[in-house]
């Protein structure tokens, strides 16, 4: 996959253009497993996730044809009831295809999922919500195998405001039988836009008071979609023109999606200016600490906390994040360290005391998010960094390299 060369210590300035949600694309994929009729998607980004879910529907037995940033997805062979593990164990999103095939065949095969080794991520909740609309679930070492003549709605309470789980259960609900009630369900931007797919294929969803309220129907029809913009690539490009001392501006983006991040980078001292459709951030000299924690939406998001330290560990003070997330969200600052970053990490609390610059290093993104701390903290760095392990950063950002090269940073894809 090559790697990443970047001589940093220049501000950015200008237009990124951001695309599609990766987060919002890749359940909407899996949406069309509900419907024989085509379902179309539109401003889909060319990432490897969104490789990885359309080469699962397309091994499910649909017909998947990709044309520049539009997806349609139609009938084509009967539909299969096991997934394969090629796919599934690479990401996993990939796992939702558990609800909405049991829903549509009345069983279902789906092999334990894989993705960043961040955390734990159990699927429990998932399979907690499955049981409770009625289906039989076989735990193997390896897979899981759900069987069910007919999904049944039911109330069920979610301990947790899970994304995965609140999308899995709404899929799976939209075919049963009666009522489903999601109590504490997530409602990140990218819930609440497939919500609205689901809505254009013929579901009965609302939302009310922290409550999905899924009146489950016998079929659902074809649609087409626009995903939303990708705030994680959005808030990345922010931090990234902040920690150069830099002014860029993202478009398209939906600002109060970013509200969170937009609230920390202001009291860092950060200039941010906002359009119906983008926002434009400028940066002097030092960012000002801050202290935060990550939560599920609308409070600071997780994706955004590696970034994000990356800035801080150029602050001048002492600043603290916690995650309460993902337990093992802190692996990369080890290379942060590496650049001359000052970072105490106990257990999942951050303390970031400012150091007045970074410097140069060769380092290997351990997932998604890490990647873009540690490209942006190379960006911001004295010298010539290196960057490796690319296809983590090539599963949650398109064209990387070129976008931020199209703003002034110097940066270059080695093969």
């Amino acid at each position: 996959m090559g790697h990443f060369v970047i001589r940093g210590g220049r501000p950015l300035s200008g237009v990124v253009p951001i695309s599609g949600a990766k987060n919002a694309a890749l359940p909407a994929c899996v949406a069309s497993l509900l419907t024989e009729e085509q379902v179309i998607i539109d401003h889909v980004p060319h990432l490897r996730d969104v490789s990885t879910i359309l080469s699962t529907i397309s091994s499910l037995g649909k017909r998947v044809v990709r044309d520049e940033n539009s997806v349609s997805i139609a009938g084509g062979e009967d539909l299969r009831s096991e997934a394969q593990a090629l796919f599934v164990e690479q990401m996993r999103a990939s796992f939702l295809v558990l609800g909405p095939l049991v829903a549509r065949l009345g069983r279902a095969v789906v092999p334990l999922p894989g993705g960043c080794r961040i955390g734990a991520r159990p699927v429990d909740l998932h399979l907690f919500g499955l049981r409770k609309l009625g289906a039989q679930v076989s735990e193997g070492e390896t897979s899981v195998t759900l069987v069910a003549n007919r999904l049944r709605g039911a109330r069920i309470n979610l301990p947790f405001p899970s994304v995965g789980a609140t999308e899995q259960i709404a899929m799976s609900a939209t075919l049963a039988v009666g009522e489903t009630v999601i109590e504490n369900a997530a409602w990140e931007p990218e819930v609440m836009d497939l919500v609205a797919l689901l809505t254009k294929m013929g579901a009965e969803i609302e939302y009310r008071n922290g409550s999905l309220y899924i009146q489950g129907t016998t079929g659902l029809h074809g649609a087409r979609h626009a995903v939303i913009p990708d705030r994680m690539e959005a808030g990345t490009h922010l931090i990234a023109s902040a920690i150069t001392g830099g002014a860029v501006t993202v478009q398209p983006v939906i600002p109060e999606h970013l509200r969170s991040l937009l609230s920390l980078l202001a009291q860092a001292g950060c200039d941010i200016d906002e359009d119906d459709d983008a926002i434009t951030l400028a940066m002097t000299g030092r960012p000002r600490p801050i202290n935060t924690i990550t939560a599920p939406y609308p409070g600071f998001p997780t994706d955004l906390q590696p970034p994000f330290v990356a800035l801080l560990s150029l602050a001048k003070g002492e600043s603290i994040v916690e995650e309460r997330i993902f337990e093992n969200r802190f692996s990369y600052t080890s290379a942060l360290r590496m650049m001359g970053a000052r970072i105490d990490v106990r257990k999942r609390k951050a303390v970031i005391t400012g150091v007045d610059e970074l410097h140069a290093t060769a380092a290997s993104a351990p997932d998604i998010r890490a990647g873009a701390a540690l490209v942006l903290a190379a960006l911001a760095a004295k010298g010539e960094s290196t960057i490796d392990n690319l296809e983590q950063i090539d599963r949650g950002y398109e064209r990387m390299a070129r976008k931020l090269h199209g703003v002034g940073g110097e940066i270059e894809r080695v093969s």
